[in-house]
């Protein structure tokens, strides 16, 4: 019998105000814990995606990056609200318990896309799917994630244009 995994927390909704679009990841890597950010792995390439389609620079101060989004209409959540994990791979997930995204999208009227940033999010959004608002469209778009080497940068790049269709009819 294993040692017990300690129960991790996940981060809170970002960046506030009204969004139109939510990008869902998973839950956040031993990184992002630790520094208390979205996308805090140098190698996600998540941040990278953002300067391209919505103008926020990476290198940007992480609450500076968050206005951007905010400026555009776009908020960051986790599917997954606590979990144990050993490691930071979405396959070492165990007793995940879920943030409410239908509620969520209840109290955020304004939102009209939802993005699960890789299989693995878009696999939980799926169970809520038919809970949630008609209004709200779902894109399970290429992870992020360095561990998604297998699609090209450039594929990520194309696959996550879809956000700014919603962005751009704010």
């Amino acid at each position: 019998m294993g040692l017990k995994m300690p129960l991790l927390r996940g981060l809170p909704f970002e960046p506030g105000g009204s969004p139109v679009v939510l990008i869902l990841g998973s839950f956040p890597s031993t990184l992002s814990l630790e520094a208390g950010a979205y996308y805090a792995n140098p190698r996600n390439q998540f941040w990278k995606i953002m300067e391209f389609h919505l103008g926020i620079q990476e290198v940007l101060p992480y609450r500076e990056k968050l206005a951007g989004l905010e400026r555009n209409h776009t908020g960051l959540w986790d599917v997954i609200c606590s979990c144990e994990r050993r490691g930071a791979m979405d396959h070492a997930i165990r007793n995940a318990t879920p943030n409410n995204i239908p509620q969520f999208l209840r109290d955020h009227p304004s939102v009209r896309m939802v993005i699960a940033n890789g299989s693995t999010a878009g696999r939980y959004l799926e169970q809520f799917r038919p809970e949630w608002p008609s209004t709200v469209s779902l894109h399970i778009l290429p992870s992020t994630s360095p561990a998604n080497a297998r699609t090209s940068f450039v594929e990520k790049l194309r696959a996550w244009g879809v956000m700014l269709e919603a962005i751009k009819g704010q």
